[in-house]
């Protein structure tokens, strides 16, 4: 072994040592110790034996409790899939493995990543490592908190309509959702197939950068991935080039439900990206208000028909309790399986797809979707990024929003915009509260426009310094 070198092995047994240390939190559903230990030795092994490191050697990620990890369990953080083992890896999961990558455990979230705050787990709730009163955010929380409070170098969440984004914002993090199709969705538990996409969880850009460089790209296994080429990002994110313009939507910065020293920092920021050469222009985007409605109206539709798929059959909880028929056995196994929350979306889904409502709402809400595509595509016509808070508040307490769920809702104001539109969006940790909680700044490109992602936030990373 080469001398005054850190070892594979050595680095999976602190990060043991930190998870176990911070068991409280809640971050891990299931820890892979030995499997770890195991891929340490043998990389090790290699390095020793002069084979070329791979792109990722001995890099130690979590991954969220929705996506698929073969031979291992994957419960969405739910009872109605607690005995459920992958058949298979997601593809975003073997392109990791196969770079070098150690896959160190599962991480808890809201079932089936249906919330904002990670309350409405099985497993039970995950504390933020800042303020174990607070909430980590959601679903991701698991996620967050586990790079938050180093218990591995980098992790894997999934985010349908903010939650990468929310709980990087919470935890003071960076959060990148990419554009949707840019990472397969192969072996992603379905939530809302039209809005979710993997997204990364990191301390910094380089590191979100190289593993969206690995997963990113065509897959075979899901007709909805982008045949898109994928630029090397590790290698050109840093050129930031010049002068860029942003916007910012009027309405957003204004809207009530905004925290004032949000919108103050936010305020003060536009104005040094002014200072550095930068413009930044404020337009109307009278659509603001329509956006949370129509995202939560399609996403419950495609999650009722999603988890229809769930009966206890073939898969799923299976009641014990007797049943005289098969609509009476199926609603045994779904109302143990699934969690209020679950619930809750799966009736607002089959209520807006009913023959009654389909066109006032289902129909509506696609129209108001192709509006905002349309409206995006004219707004980057002008601008090269959009910018906007990430979250209306600091990460709140627990309890504080759970007993309402149109203010829980309302947390993901800011941050559907980009999965209605399908544009990549990265949460930046610039700024704190005077609460002592985190708070970032959210950038938006255009689709597949992920390296001018990366440059524009690193630029705007070395002003926020």
């Amino acid at each position: 072994m080469l001398q005054n070198s850190t070892t594979v092995t050595q680095v999976v047994e602190f990060y043991l040592r930190q998870i176990e240390d911070n068991r409280h939190l809640n971050a891990y559903v299931e820890i892979f110790d030995q499997e770890a230990r195991d891929r340490a030795a043998l990389l090790d092994q290699q390095r020793e034996e002069g084979t070329p490191l791979q792109p990722l050697h001995g890099v130690i990620i979590g991954i969220k409790d929705v996506l698929c990890y073969e031979g291992h369990y994957v419960s969405a953080a739910s009872n109605m899939l607690h005995d459920f083992r992958a058949p298979y890896s997601a593809t975003c999961i073997q392109r990791l493995t196969d770079a070098g990558a150690i896959i160190i455990g599962r991480l808890n979230c809201d079932e089936f990543a249906m919330g904002s705050s990670n309350e409405h787990s099985a497993f039970g709730p995950v504390l933020n490592a800042l303020d174990n009163d607070r909430v980590p955010g959601g679903s991701s929380g698991g996620s967050a908190v586990a790079v938050q409070a180093n218990l591995c170098m980098v992790s894997l969440g999934s985010d349908t309509g903010g939650s990468v984004r929310q709980p990087a914002d919470f935890c003071g993090i960076v959060g990148l959702k990419p554009s949707y199709g840019r990472i397969s969705r192969y072996g992603l538990i379905a939530y809302a197939s039209s809005f979710d996409q993997v997204g990364i969880f990191s301390r910094n850009l380089a590191d979100a950068a190289k593993l969206l460089e690995i997963m990113a790209g065509a897959d075979n296994f899901d007709s909805t991935s982008a045949t898109t080429p994928v630029p090397a990002y590790s290698s050109a994110a840093e050129t930031t080039g010049g002068p860029k313009k942003f916007a910012y939507f009027k309405e957003a910065v204004e809207h009530p439900a905004l925290d004032p020293e949000i919108r103050a920092a936010l305020l003060e920021y536009f104005g040094k990206l002014r200072q550095a050469g930068h413009q930044v222009d404020a337009v109307d985007f009278p659509l603001l208000d329509y956006i949370v409605p129509t995202y939560y109206v399609l996403t419950t539709a495609e999650a009722s028909s999603n988890l229809s798929r769930y009966d206890g059959v073939r898969y799923g909880h299976q009641s014990t309790a007797p049943a005289e028929s098969l609509a009476e056995f199926y609603a045994h196994n779904r109302s143990e399986g699934f969690g209020r929350e679950v619930k809750r979306r799966i009736m607002l889904g089959s209520f807006v797809l009913s023959a009654g409502y389909y066109d006032a709402y289902f129909t509506k809400a696609q129209q108001v979707r192709k509006q905002l595509f349309d409206r995006t595509q004219l707004i980057f016509n002008d601008f090269d990024a959009i910018l906007s808070p990430t979250a209306p508040s600091p990460a709140f307490r627990f309890g504080e929003k759970s007993q309402d769920p149109v203010a829980m809702y309302l947390e993901d104001i800011y941050t559907v915009f980009a999965n209605l539109t399908g544009i990549p969006a990265v949460s930046l940790p610039f700024f704190w509260h005077s609460n002592g909680m985190p708070f970032g700044l959210q950038v938006m490109t255009n689709r597949f426009e992920e390296l001018s992602l990366f440059q524009i936030a690193e630029a705007m990373t070395r002003i926020a310094r």
